[in-house]
């Protein structure tokens, strides 16, 4: 997805239609659509000819992007987990496993990577009319996610708003909830880990269509993305407009959110209130 995304708008900025770039590379129109949307394989010497068709003459860029194109053959760890999850979801991670920055807003729940074993086995079976067998391969997958954020080499930085934090989870002994909150405070102590709290308080705000999760890609020298998930699929946007859009809501929730210095105590508030 994210070599197919840098492939599109280069074309686009060429203004060389699908058809011809099929053309150019012994295909078709339907191969440079797969391509974009990340749904086929890149062979390195397709990706080549199609930047030097795009007029893409950087000898850096070329071959990072060749690389990129070698590298999308390697399977990534969560292809071991199969038909537990949908193709677009694996798509998306590994679109985060190559982000060396994620800012989220969560509006929901806790963030999928921030939660505990038990709350997101809580989450994942919670509702379900008759037991789901990939459970525990998607409470297994978003356990290894973590490790990705605790690990370093990430910065990550997390909006979320107060009913997120409130809404329990977990049964009515609330101890599910407890020890989430716990370990949201431990993540106060990361120090690639930012996390701030909308309080009820500061009322309709930017972001009242959802949540949403953007992904940066320095190290490419690539535009970031936005990633927007829904009930049966999801949505990745990576044009400009999209992106600038995105990143300006971010920063207004960042404005009427709690600074990141006050949220181990609103947490130890909430651990009280329970």
């Amino acid at each position: 997805m994210l070599l197919g995304s840098e492939l599109r708008k280069y074309r686009e900025a060429k203004g060389i239609t699908r058809g011809e770039a099929g053309h150019h590379i012994r295909g078709s129109e339907s191969k440079i659509s797969r391509m974009e949307l990340g749904r086929v394989g890149f062979k390195s010497r397709d990706v080549e000819d199609l930047l030097r068709l795009y007029g893409v003459a950087d000898r850096d860029v070329i071959r990072t992007m060749a690389q990129m194109a070698r590298d999308t053959k390697k399977p990534g760890w969560w292809q071991a987990y199969g038909d537990s999850l949908p193709n677009w979801f694996q798509v998306y991670v590994g679109l985060e496993e190559a982000a060396t920055r994620i800012r989220v807003y969560e509006a929901q729940f806790v963030p999928g990577v921030l939660q505990t074993e038990e709350y997101a086995r809580a989450i994942i079976t919670g509702g379900a009319a008759t037991p789901d067998p990939t459970a525990e391969d998607r409470v297994a997958v978003r356990m290894r996610r973590q490790r990705h954020i605790e690990d370093g080499g990430v910065k990550f930085w997390a909006i979320i708003d107060e009913a997120a934090v409130r809404r329990p989870v977990g049964g009515p002994d609330l101890g599910i909830m407890r020890r989430q909150l716990q370990r949201l405070i431990e993540f106060c102590d990361h120090s690639d880990v930012t996390l701030q709290i909308i309080p009820f308080s500061a009322g309709v705000h930017a972001a009242e269509a959802g949540s949403f999760t953007i992904l940066r890609y320095p190290d490419f020298g690539l535009s970031d993305i936005v990633y927007l998930e829904q009930l049966t699929g999801s949505i990745c946007l990576d044009k400009r407009q999209d992106i600038d859009a995105y990143t300006m809501a971010m920063e207004r929730l960042s404005v009427i959110a709690d600074p990141p210095s006050e949220t181990k105590g609103l947490l130890k508030q909430m651990i009280d209130d329970l």
